[in-house]
């Protein structure tokens, strides 16, 4: 759903090198990683869908769409006339006024799908159009379906239990649980400070299809939470994940900071990479960034501190 981490920042940074620089060899880099990602596409209103459905999608949380429900995207027009299909890397690339009816993450070759049988109407896509403006004609469009048929699409991809166990832990880390205390605040934070690894629980049982909620190969008991009051206006939250710790990628540590004062919550996450433990920031429109090497002698909270002070 839009809120989803969609794992897009490499895409992100390709279009904002084209924006600046408009030559075809980056325009061909963007279109090299777009084909194979996932991106965000605001809806027009769906129909038979409950006032808590609505909400929901409103907000970016995932729901479960009826089998039969028609996706229409919100196309936009140019002053000639011409419509498009616009597609975004991140609920950040989307003004809010956009986001009203409902926004639905979709692949990429969904989109072109969409675009290429005329089910959208449309013959061009454009990608980030308020910030990055990248248009996709469809003469560009054919060479994707060209290299999408080449390469045998659509192709099944099968992962295992223990796969899917990460994808559901990173999931969690990187957009449901940041998702769920930037929109709750106080609430949020007094929830997972009280029912701790439940509330994890039932977090990585939402990325699980209704008939097997139960599937989820964790227990409350993997997730470790505790609260530190570090300094009389810094509150700490440090959440361990159960995450094996030589996965790189993995985000195995979350520290929530909530100043006692202005009330502002802050989201950090640490990570494995070939370059050794950084520490993450994940921003409340789910924007996440590299934000420091994490400390090698272990004085990991001394850094959240000084980031989480920083103004």
């Amino acid at each position: 759903m839009a809120g989803q981490n969609l794992g897009n920042a490499q895409l992100e940074a390709l279009a904002e090198e084209f924006a600046k620089d408009r030559q075809k060899e980056k325009y061909a880099a963007v279109m090299g990683v777009l084909e194979s990602s996932t991106v965000l596409v605001p809806i027009m209103p769906l129909q038979g869908l409950d006032e808590e459905t609505k909400r929901l999608m409103r907000e970016g949380k995932p729901v479960r769409l009826p089998q039969n429900a028609k996706i229409t995207p919100c196309l936009l027009r140019k002053e000639s006339g011409e419509q498009l299909f616009p597609i975004f890397t991140s609920a950040a690339q989307i003004p809010p006024e956009r986001r009203n009816t409902g926004v639905l993450s979709m692949p990429f070759q969904v989109c072109l799908s969409m675009v290429m049988s005329g089910q959208a109407q449309v013959t061009t896509m454009v990608l980030n159009p308020f910030s990055h403006n990248m248009v996709i004609p469809k003469e560009i469009l054919e060479v994707a379906v060209k290299r999408r048929d080449a390469a045998g699409q659509p192709q099944t991809i099968r992962v295992t239990e223990k796969q899917f166990a990460k994808l559901v832990y990173d999931r969690v880390a990187f957009q449901l649980l940041p998702q769920y205390l930037f929109a709750q605040g106080e609430e949020g934070i007094g929830k997972l400070q009280g029912e701790a690894g439940q509330l994890l629980l039932n977090l990585c049982r939402e990325c699980y299809p209704a008939e097997r909620k139960e599937a989820a190969a964790v227990t409350a008991e993997d997730f470790s939470v505790m609260t530190m009051n570090v300094t009389e206006n810094m509150q700490l939250i440090r959440v361990d994940m159960p995450e094996e710790k030589d996965k790189q990628g993995a985000c195995y540590r979350i520290y929530v900071t909530r100043m006692q004062d202005t009330k502002e919550v802050r989201y950090y996450t640490l990570e494995r990479s070939g370059q050794g433990d950084q520490i993450g920031r994940v921003m409340p429109d789910l924007r996440h960034e590299t934000v420091a090497p994490a400390p090698e002698n272990g004085a990991e909270i001394e850094a959240v501190m000084a980031l989480a002070a920083r103004t």
